[in-house]
């Protein structure tokens, strides 16, 4: 009868030295001598080395057993400082739970091509940088949630299908909903605006879709976006959220994954560094910076990967640009009052991803949301129930939208944002 399983990274904290141990989990490595069988063992929680002896009578079985193979084993813990851990199990007993054909991926990354890793990206996810990156992805969630309870946000859950767009119509993902044409929701911003008036202050972390055809390092098809949104508020309000929040994370996921950061190779001083208030700088002050740097950028021109890119490497860690043209600005940004060409919106950037978040005020009249309506050519009657939002009981509001996977991009070192997502879909990506 085995004993009750423990999770490797108990073995490796020590607490069973001198003592039997069971655990499970796959065969990560193994190498052979004429004397002993080593076999690395993986759970979700960590490696560790076992050795089987050639008098053992697990001895066959560890012969026969193959890479990924399950495997339930016993032993005694003792420790060794050349094992991976400083700790390894000498197996008493060991039982083979499913034999695994032979692994096609055996020589890790930087051996294997990217595109043979992404074609089994269902099998990649087993390796160690992988489980990483997932465990930090978890802790960043988690850190998400509690800054927004912490802050009094009332988390929600909006719609995926949409009758109508929140961003540019030509990034819309269209499907058929039994006879009628709906979308893939772009963002859920135009959901929660309509729950501030009940619960003021609201937050999803949620999935949405972006039909851009764009080969870069920081864009996906489909991402998790942090959005929240909230009733009597200003830009200093949003921003100050919004720094908070990423202040918050950075030094979290600093102190929490400490172990993970450094095995991923990626700096945790920068997530240290990161703490309030951030830069912030005009899109005005934006363009002169870039013409500088020898960009050619107009004044109303929107800013490319490139652009954000070289802005970003002057500040060394996340700052906001604000005060942006209303020409390249949504419908629902409100307009500053005193000079109707400027919206009150922002952007947050990172440097090498540039732009992680967008974010600013909502245009709370009605008056200037039908105008605006008009002015792009968009359908009144797709907006009805955005609009009637207006008609009772309208309020100063604010809300931003952060991708997680731009956030975890940039925190992680990570060469593409396609590796910060269990199964990535890009414009050629969509298998498995």
């Amino acid at each position: 009868m085995l004993m009750p399983v423990v999770a490797i990274q108990t073995v490796l904290d020590g607490k069973k030295e001198g003592k039997s141990a069971t655990i499970r989990g796959w065969i990560y490595r193994k190498r052979e001598s004429k004397q002993t069988i080593f076999l690395i063992i993986r759970d979700a929680s960590g490696v560790i080395q076992c050795t089987v002896k050639r008098d053992n009578p697990s001895w066959s079985q560890a012969e026969k057993v193959t890479i990924e193979s399950s495997v339930v084993l016993e032993g005694i813990v003792k420790q060794d400082k050349r094992a991976p851990g400083g700790y390894e199990i000498a197996i008493e007993k060991l039982s083979v739970i499913g034999l695994a054909e032979t692994f096609p991926i055996t020589k890790g990354k930087g051996k294997e091509s990217e595109e043979f890793l992404r074609d089994n990206r269902h099998l990649w996810l087993r390796s160690r940088r992988m489980n990483l990156i997932m465990k930090v992805r978890s802790e960043v969630l988690r850190f998400t949630h509690d800054f927004f309870r912490k802050e009094d946000f009332i988390e929600v859950s909006p719609p995926m299908f949409i009758s109508s767009a929140c961003e540019g119509g030509s990034t819309l993902f269209g499907l058929k909903y039994f006879d009628k044409q709906l979308y893939l929701t772009q963002s859920a911003q135009l959901y929660l605006e309509a729950l501030i008036y009940s619960l003021e202050k609201v937050y999803c972390v949620a999935p949405s879709f972006r039909a851009e055809k764009s080969r870069t390092i920081r864009h996906l098809t489909e991402y998790w976006h942090i959005e929240p949104e909230w009733a009597f508020a200003d830009m200093d309000d949003l921003m100050r959220v919004e720094e908070d929040l990423m202040s918050y994370i950075c030094q979290r996921t600093a102190k929490n994954c400490k172990k993970e950061i450094e095995s991923l190779g990626a700096d945790i001083s920068k997530l240290k560094a990161v703490k309030t208030p951030f830069p912030r700088i005009t899109y005005t002050e934006a363009i002169e910076k870039l013409n500088a740097k020898g960009f050619k950028i107009k004044w109303g021109e929107d800013f490319g990967f490139e652009d954000e890119k070289a802005l970003a490497e002057e500040f060394g860690g996340p700052f906001f640009v604000y005060a942006y043209p209303r020409q390249i600005k949504a419908f629902y940004c409100k307009s500053h009052r005193d000079n109707p060409d400027l919206v009150m919106s922002t952007d947050m950037l990172v440097p090498r991803i540039g732009e992680i978040s967008t974010g600013g005020a909502r245009e709370d009249s009605k008056e200037e949301l039908l105008k605006r309506i008009s002015e792009l050519g968009l359908r009144e009657e797709d907006y009805r129930w955005y609009i009637d939002l207006r008609r009772y009981g309208t309020v100063p509001h604010v809300g931003f939208g952060l991708g997680l996977e731009r956030l975890l991009t940039w925190m992680l070192d990570l060469e593409n944002i396609i590796d910060s997502i269990p199964f990535p879909r890009t414009i050629r990506r969509f298998y498995p």
